[in-house]
């Protein structure tokens, strides 16, 4: 057998060394010339055929099912069925691994992740996909660096500082850690002093105001490098039986790395960050935790964690920033008589990196604010700029006059919206109806969504023009066409939001708006649609899968964009996919299309 199958690839990157040997002692290479019948319908096949070079078409009648290259196999369910259901056919010459189907069958009665990442549906691949990954995430976690983690701000105090001082200290700076600077010895110290030491003090005896912190300090500091991995400084804190490390590049002191801190990073690193939100004091303090939210999100994907958990986690922290900032920047009774919301991927809660800002005010009905809501406004755009959200090209933001509005006026502005029906109409109402409350009163919110959703009842040709933006950027299976006949096209570049988010989104969306469905993600819209017996099960289960593999995959690109000092974008470049997320992006284009083919049967956009 060739020595140089790759087992780096698809579904074989699964497989244990003995599992390797087995493949290697049952595999054999075939030749077929282009124009061959590899596998006709009916026939029994004996083999599981790995292209080396080539393309293979599967036609199914007279149309082409999907078409496989390098790397990919075939025909695994025809193998386990027994028969053949399609005409596999070499669209050019093919030089194929063959397995035997004995082998094919212990490697799936020894191994259910190969099993299912070869034969099983969209569903059960992902999910053997992310199994597979959860198993790294501990170990990712503890080879992060120890600056990605919570590190706390040096606070410095000088020896001769009495304990009543530090104490003081330690309650209006909310830390349990100071360091000592003693000046009087040669050369200078610098020591570590704790709520433990604080103990030692009061057993002293001595009154807290005469007596200086200098005795009582360690001044045999443990150090580590903000370079250094979170599992090296976890060994650092054992072996020496302390609970936090100074973190320091040479003589520079960057913070105190504290155990319980590290442990919270190592199980949830969120709630470090929410920690540092909820006690910023000014909005220069919410910046940190800002780029701390990045950092969260690149640890969690390169920790294998679900995307749908990370994109949870990112909703709640972006809201809570949101919403402090707002209370720092806004006058409170601002505050108490308007409703900050945020829209777009953001309000769906399906935003992962930091994309262009989409927000709006409404003010309460009779309100008159003593303050300049718009440079207050203003100045609440610039702050989220600063954390590293640009403003909306379409100046979808509070800033804007049209986007901060009472409820009487937003809900008049909202009826033009359905009345006249333009492209930009639509276009504002499909950001609005993702409208998701950050601060504030909420109910002011609800009485403008209550508005639209009035406006919307038995307006068949208006639900129909709102819904035909699926097909906005032209056939979607174009670009799944020339993923299907990928050859030197295979090294263009797909924009995964033209192709799969936006018209899986826009969908269901429209049927949500149709159907009075309140919700504003997509996971709880597809799954009110089917509650309410308005989208298939199957159908919604697979759209939300593809929803959360688009997502997936637009993140993994985006942080490979910004580590090499791009801007995160929508495009992929589809000779550098995995064969697996290949294999994926086909089934996940295949249920958009299905999809839209539903939708432009339901709303009859044929006829548009």
């Amino acid at each position: 057998m060739p020595s140089a199958f790759n087992f780096s690839a698809s579904p074989f990157d699964c497989l244990t060394p003995d599992e390797q040997l087995l493949v290697q002692d049952s595999v054999d290479i075939a030749y077929f010339p282009q124009g061959a019948t590899i596998l006709a319908p009916g026939a029994q096949p004996t083999h599981l055929f790995v292209i080396i070079k080539g393309f293979v078409q599967q036609f199914d009648g007279n149309d082409v099912v999907t078409t496989y290259g390098p790397e990919d196999c075939f025909d695994g369910r025809g193998l386990m069925a027994g028969k053949v259901s399609s005409r596999f056919v070499a669209a050019e010459e093919v030089v194929a691994y063959q397995l035997a189907r004995q082998a094919v069958s212990d490697l799936i009665a020894g191994n259910v992740t190969f099993g299912a990442l070869l034969f099983s549906d969209l569903s059960n691949k992902l999910s053997a996909l992310s199994e597979r990954q959860s198993r790294h995430e501990l170990q990712s976690l503890t080879m992060a660096r120890v600056d990605e983690a919570f590190v706390r701000t040096p606070h410095f105090v000088d020896a001769d500082t009495s304990i009543l001082d530090v104490t003081r200290q330690f309650h209006s700076l909310r830390t349990a850690t100071l360091l000592v600077r003693d000046s009087q010895v040669s050369p200078p110290a610098l020591g570590i002093f704790t709520l433990t030491g604080l103990q030692r003090a009061i057993l002293d005896g001595t009154p807290l105001d005469r007596l200086a912190v200098r005795g009582l300090t360690n001044f045999s500091l443990i150090k580590v490098r903000p370079s250094d991995q979170l599992g090296d400084a976890l060994a650092v804190m054992i072996k020496h039986k302390v609970h936090r490390v100074v973190v320091a590049e040479g003589e520079h002191i960057t913070g105190v790395l504290e155990a319980l801190d590290l442990f919270s990073f190592l199980s949830n690193h969120s709630y470090l960050i929410n920690v540092q939100i909820l006690e910023a004091r000014d909005v220069p303090a919410l910046q940190e935790a800002a780029g701390q939210i990045t950092r969260l999100i690149s640890l969690l994907q390169r920790s294998g964690t679900h995307i749908n958990m990370i994109a949870r986690l990112v909703q709640e922290l972006n809201a809570k920033l949101f919403e402090r900032a707002w209370q720092l920047i806004a006058p409170p009774d601002l505050v108490a008589n308007s409703c900050l919301f945020v829209m777009g991927s953001e309000g769906r809660g399906e935003q992962l990196l930091k994309t262009d800002q989409d927000n709006g005010l409404v003010l309460r009905d009779g309100y008159e604010p003593a303050c300049d809501v718009a440079a207050v406004c203003r100045q609440f755009s610039a702050a989220l700029a600063d954390f590293g959200y640009p403003p909306c090209p379409g100046n979808i933001m509070v800033s804007n006059p049209q986007w901060c509005q009472s409820v009487t006026d937003f809900s008049q502005t909202a009826r033009l919206w359905l009345m006249a029906a333009t492209t930009d109409g639509l276009m504002a109402l499909a950001i609005f109806l993702d409208a998701h409350a950050v601060c504030g009163d909420r109910t002011l919110l609800d009485k403008v969504r209550a508005a639209v959703y009035d406006m919307t009842a038995d307006n068949d040709a208006m639900l129909a023009r709102f819904a035909s933006a699926v097909n906005a950027f032209g056939n979607s299976s174009a670009w799944w066409n020339r993923l299907l006949f990928r050859g030197d096209q295979g090294k263009e570049a797909l924009d995964i939001k033209k192709a799969g988010t936006f018209p899986l989104v826009h969908g269901i969306r429209s049927l949500a708006l149709a159907h009075h469905v309140s919700a504003t993600s997509t996971v709880e819209r597809a799954q009110a649609l089917v509650a309410a017996g308005r989208l298939p099960e199957k159908l919604a289960n697979d759209l939300i899968d593809s929803l959360h593999f688009f997502m997936g995959l637009k993140l993994k690109v985006g942080l490979q964009q910004l580590e090499t000092g791009h801007a995160a974008s929508d495009e992929i470049a589809l000779d550098k996919l995995s064969s697996l997320d290949r294999d994926l992006l086909k089934d996940t284009l295949g249920v958009v299309k299905q999809f839209k083919a539903l939708l432009n049967q339901r709303f009859h956009l044929e006829a548009m």
